[in-house]
């Protein structure tokens, strides 16, 4: 099945909310990067909520991304959305190991450490807007709805999952978004608030079989499903950018390169693990343009 976001409101028109299969995404992410089975759960966490956000922006050109710095051993996590479906990202330690939690989990929490978020939403403006939070919980969903309080006013709740196999493959990804709507009815938000209280995981229901569509109906009764959209790993790096890359260290630096025996230059996109390799030949060209 297809990696796909659905987005909608309630019957009630109390909330509106983004649902996302991310499994083949996150596999292919994870196995670019050949991430530890806690390194591949934070980055899917992380992948699967830029994947709804990108679908929030106003045009498909328009692109999101989320940035997190922490101190512990994964030190960073960066992923990267657009309106088209296409969604990226990589971890900066991918092979951090640590013991599970206290439950017997994958420790997210410790494997960033404290933490800051930062997203940056490009709308084609000259300067990106850009909204931070402190991560309090660590486990990303948590500081999402953190970030949507703090930097949008707007109440939410988000929930992300994924399940790493026994051979470090990926199981189950996906997750959710509901927000309420300015008009949101109180008896509807009672109602969420306590079926929040005992749900689960996204994993568990996924793994029990249950659809996207069908937890968020388990959440919010009648809904509307506006739109589904496919969506896919997809990194838009190219042997152009990275020629580019290397015009911008300079004249005298790629002339070093051509006439002191220096190996062949290989450049590797971070998102996707691509490799670009440059010969001498390569940079000769290359200086005849600059």
């Amino acid at each position: 099945m297809k990696d796909y976001i659905v987005r909608g409101t309630d019957k009630t028109k109390s909330f509106r909310f983004f649902g996302a299969l991310t499994t083949n995404l996150v596999n292919e992410a994870t196995s670019r990067h050949q991430t530890s089975p806690v390194a591949s759960a934070a980055l899917g966490r992380a992948m699967t909520g830029v994947s709804m956000m990108g679908q929030m922006m106003k045009s498909p050109t328009d692109r999101v991304g989320i940035s997190i710095k922490g101190d512990g051993p994964i030190r960073g996590i960066i992923v990267e959305a657009n309106g088209f479906g296409d969604v990226k990202g990589y971890v900066i330690e991918p092979n951090v190991n640590i013991p599970n939690n206290e439950n017997n989990k994958l420790d997210v929490r410790n494997a960033i450490g404290n933490a800051v978020m930062t997203v940056i939403k490009d709308i084609g403006l000259k300067e990106p807007s850009i909204g931070q939070v402190a991560m309090l919980s660590g486990e990303i969903a948590e500081d999402l709805t953190d970030y949507f309080m703090v930097s949008e006013q707007t109440n939410s709740v988000v929930a992300l999952g994924v399940l790493v196999d026994l051979d470090c493959s990926i199981k189950q990804s996906g997750g959710f978004i509901i927000q309420v709507l300015p008009d949101a009815k109180e008896d509807a938000i009672d109602a969420l608030e306590e079926k929040i209280k005992s749900f689960t995981s996204v994993t568990g229901n996924m793994e029990e079989g249950k659809t996207v569509e069908q937890i968020l109906e388990s959440l919010l009764g009648k809904v509307d499903f506006m739109e589904k959209i496919d969506i896919k790993f997809d990194c838009d790096c190219s042997r152009d950018r990275m020629e580019k890359g290397l015009i911008s260290i300079g004249r005298r630096d790629l002339e070093d390169i051509v006439n002191d025996n220096q190996d062949d230059v290989e450049l590797v996109c971070h998102f996707c693990n691509e490799k670009y390799l440059f010969d001498k030949e390569d940079i000769k060209e290359i200086l005849q343009t600059i």
